[in-house]
């Protein structure tokens, strides 16, 4: 399966994904404008890496966000490799994963928006639903088990060295002012979730 992910069509369309996203630095300073040469220059080595299971992926940079009602929320900002990387995996998983998922479910979906979910919204109106249940699940993603996410993911993921890889992005920590504080918790980071949302 890496090989897969590692093809250069699957690549090739997660950088064009990870440049179209835009989106601010991590903590390597590299803008998503540099991706492609830096690509150019770097990919066999990267690559191989990644194949040999040497790659390491580099901590996420935290960064606050003022929420509306006066709370913070917290973002963690991958790199521009890391993030084409997370992206090439996904887009392989997404594959396997998304046809497994309910017909009702809209949230980070290929070919499916919040405008999707409001029509869906709308027909159980129109079929006599008057009740309608809201949730905000806080910090859903940040207190997601590791162990057992990595354990239903290889349910269907045979490669053990995918799951290696997506055990270190896991685990790859957080930078935050200028100290890097390790993923203690076996929690999986919103990057990776959204895939199964």
């Amino acid at each position: 399966m890496l090989e897969l992910i590692l093809e250069r069509r699957n690549v090739l369309r997660a950088m064009n994904q990870v440049i179209a996203n835009k989106g601010a630095p991590g903590v390597d300073g590299m803008k998503t404008n540099h991706l492609k040469g830096y690509l150019k220059r770097h990919w066999p080595k990267i690559k191989q890496d990644l194949l040999n299971g040497d790659y390491r992926p580099l901590p996420v940079r935290r960064k606050e966000i003022d929420k509306p009602d006066g709370g913070v929320r917290l973002l963690g900002i991958p790199t521009v490799l890391d993030r084409l990387i997370q992206q090439a995996i996904a887009q392989v998983l997404e594959q396997i994963w998304d046809p497994t998922f309910s017909e009702y479910s809209y949230g980070f979906r290929p070919g499916r928006s919040a405008h999707d979910a409001v029509l869906q919204a709308k027909g159980y109106l129109l079929d006599g639903y008057t009740h309608v249940v809201d949730m905000d699940l806080s910090k859903f993603f940040d207190r997601v088990n590791h162990d057992r996410l990595l354990s239903r993911l290889a349910t269907r993921v045979r490669d053990k060295r995918v799951l290696k890889l997506i055990r270190r992005y896991l685990t790859a920590g957080t930078m935050i002012g200028g100290l890097c504080q390790s993923q203690h918790r076996r929690n999986a980071p919103g990057w990776f979730m959204q895939s199964f949302a």
